[in-house]
């Protein structure tokens, strides 16, 4: 079976986004393309313009760490999109999840203990684990959900982010950093595949090809039973695993939000 052409479409994706103006270049003549011509990006990298077709046709996979990060300087990509890159063209990379997700029992322990939500998501931002809070916090988070599949095909899981298009965009993009350089991850393109064909909006940001590493941010809530919440949320990574991340959502002390935190994660235990 012919691999993914995924550093191809990705390169090609990100030079659809950067203007001639934005590169420094005269934009003269009639342009066909979005953004900058292959020729364009292959001068400005300092390669010739047919190694860099094979590059984007698939037909040369492994270029040096130079050549990329020539790429990357050309198509103006930031500290996460130029490691992604990389990534793309790394050698032996993993080709399989590895069997089965089964969250270390320590970690399971430990999630179960939490007075604060949280769960262990996958690569692929299923539900590993929950405690009461997290389902509190919001039904959809239990152990089998997706959290993509939630995020852009129920609208009551919509409703909780006031700010959706960010949350999106940034759920998106963390979710290709994480997953999306593994084609040979069979549960990946079914996933896309799926997500694509029944919400138009994930299709619209997937195609962006943007990368993101998801880590501590600040998220805000509209809670159908305690209204506006203002959380922390952190990702951990949970060591000896294919990617899990621990994520827990806890609150700034002393503030109205943390007396809403509490009083869900009361009445969730009681």
């Amino acid at each position: 079976m012919r691999q993914p052409n995924v550093l191809g479409e990705y390169l090609r994706a990100r030079r659809e986004l950067v203007t001639p103006d934005q590169a420094g270049l005269p934009a003269s003549g009639i342009r066909r393309v979005p953004g900058l011509r292959r020729e364009e990006v292959a001068l400005l990298a300092g390669i010739s313009a047919d190694y860099y077709l094979r590059l984007e046709q698939g037909r040369d996979r492994n270029p040096s760490v130079q050549v990329l990060e020539a790429l990357a300087r050309a198509l103006r990509l930031d500290a996460d999109a130029t490691a992604y890159l990389l990534r793309l063209a790394a050698p032996n990379r993993p080709k399989r999840r590895p069997a089965g997700e089964d969250v270390p029992e320590s970690v399971a322990k430990l999630v179960a203990a939490l007075g604060l939500p949280a769960i262990v998501e996958s690569r692929h931002l299923d539900v590993l684990a929950a405690n009461p809070a997290a389902t509190a916090l919001s039904p959809r988070l239990v152990v089998g959900a997706n959290r993509l599949r939630d995020a852009f095909l129920d609208p009551a899981e919509r409703a909780l982010y006031p700010d959706w298009e960010h949350a999106a965009s940034s759920l998106v993009a963390g979710f290709r950093e994480t997953a999306g350089a593994d084609a040979g991850d069979p549960g990946l393109p079914a996933l896309v595949d799926e997500l694509s064909q029944a919400s138009p909006e994930f299709a619209r940001l997937w195609a962006l090809h943007d990368v993101a590493v998801c880590e501590g941010a600040p998220i805000r809530l509209d809670h159908p039973r305690v209204g506006r919440l203002q959380l922390n949320r952190e990702r951990l990574g949970v060591s000896g695993t294919a990617g899990q991340k621990l994520v827990v959502f806890h609150p700034d002390p002393g503030t109205g939000s943390e007396a809403k935190l509490a009083l869900l994660t009361t009445s969730a235990a009681a």
